[in-house]
Formats: structure tokens, C-alpha cells, sequence
């Protein structure tokens, strides 16, 4: 299909015909495209920074879970330590070296779990570390939350998050048991739980 110029007389000069853009109109489209570009981004800033959280709640939650286990499964005390300076966390279990024969405390570091360095603008904060013996020499500082064989862990509340989203874990003493929700540790209380006083069904 052929297109048909339109020539007009114009004073005994023939003009062209033609349509398109004024410089305001070019101008006024990059600036829409521009607004609606940085919405897009703002958007998907927020959504990937929650997407950290969310992540690293998670991944905080499997690796008490796993403490846990391994404190009763290897009948040693599994202790994660927390360090809130360079928001990382790791696990650390005595085991008795075959060529020394001697018994040193090491990192685990295995299939299931490695040391793990919080992403991004995500941090501890709040760590709230009970420990289970009242007459305990409690030096850790309250951040480390330990295992024991036969189950039982120190009552511990903490809450990661970036400043706008935030997770709180929280670990039962007399279970080891962790629980994580969304939310601040406002409303969590750290206790430990007698199980003498509690009545059997």
C-alpha cells in the first residue's frame, strides 16, 4: 500500500504535510515514563528489602531448629551464638578430636547449616537471653542461646528486621522450641517455665 503525499500551494510554494511530536510533548512523555519508573522502583525496593527479612527469619528459625536436634541427636550441648556487631550467627558444639583425643569446641558447618551473615540492611534488634539457672555465671552478654542434650534451651526472645519489617523468635526453654512470627518483641515475654509447677493431665 502506497502512502500519498499531500502537497499544498502555499503562495506558489508546495508545503508537505506532516504530523508529529512537539518538543514540550516529547518532554512531557520521559517525564510520565520517569515518574512511573521511579514508583516501580521504590515499589520494588521495598518489596525485595521485606523479601530479605522474611528470608533471614526464616533462615534464623531453621538454624534453632537445628541446633536443637543436634544437641539431643550427638547428646552435647549446641550453643548459636548471636553476634549483633556484624549481625552473623553461627553454631558451635564440643567434639572430641580423634587425633588428639582431646575435647574443643568447633563450628558446625556442615550440608545443613553454615555461618550465616544477615543481608542488607536486616539486623539483631533486640536479643533478650534468659538463662535457665538463675545461679548460672551468666557471661555470654546475652547472646548465646544453648541447646541442651535432653531437649531444653535458655527462654529467649529475639527480633530481626530493617526498621520497617520485622520477625521475632522466640525459643520455650522447657521444649528448645522455637517459634517465629511477624512483629515486634514488644509483646513476647521471656519466661522460663517450671515444669514442677505445672499441672499434669
Amino acid at each position: 500500500m502506497r502512502m500519498k503525499k499531500s502537497l499544498t500551494a502555499r503562495g506558489g510554494v508546495c508545503a508537505l504535510n506532516t504530523y508529529g511530536f512537539t518538543l514540550v510533548e516529547v518532554l512531557v512523555v520521559i517525564a510520565l515514563i520517569a515518574l512511573v519508573a521511579g514508583v516501580g522502583a521504590g515499589l520494588y525496593k521495598g518489596t525485595y528489602e521485606g523479601l530479605l527479612v522474611k528470608r533471614a527469619a526464616r533462615d534464623f528459625y531453621l538454624a534453632a531448629k537445628y541446633a536443637r536436634m543436634l544437641a539431643i541427636e550427638r547428646q552435647v550441648p549446641c550453643r548459636l551464638i548471636l553476634d549483633n556487631e556484624e549481625n552473623k550467627y553461627a553454631l558451635m558444639m564440643e567434639e572430641l578430636r580423634p587425633d588428639t583425643e582431646e575435647i574443643e569446641e568447633q563450628a558446625v558447618s556442615d550440608f545443613y547449616f553454615r555461618p550465616v551473615q544477615l543481608a542488607g540492611d536486616v539486623k539483631f534488634e533486640e536479643i533478650n537471653i534468659t538463662s535457665a539457672d538463675a545461679d548460672e555465671d551468666y557471661d555470654e552478654q546475652g547472646r548465646v542461646i544453648i541447646f541442651s542434650p535432653d531437649g531444653t534451651s535458655q527462654a529467649a526472645v529475639i527480633q530481626i528486621g530493617d526498621g520497617k519489617t520485622h520477625y521475632t523468635a522466640s525459643v520455650s526453654p522447657a521444649t528448645g522450641r522455637v517459634r517465629m512470627q511477624f512483629g515486634q518483641a514488644e509483646t513476647i515475654e521471656s519466661q522460663i517455665v517450671d515444669l514442677d509447677k505445672m499441672e499434669q493431665y
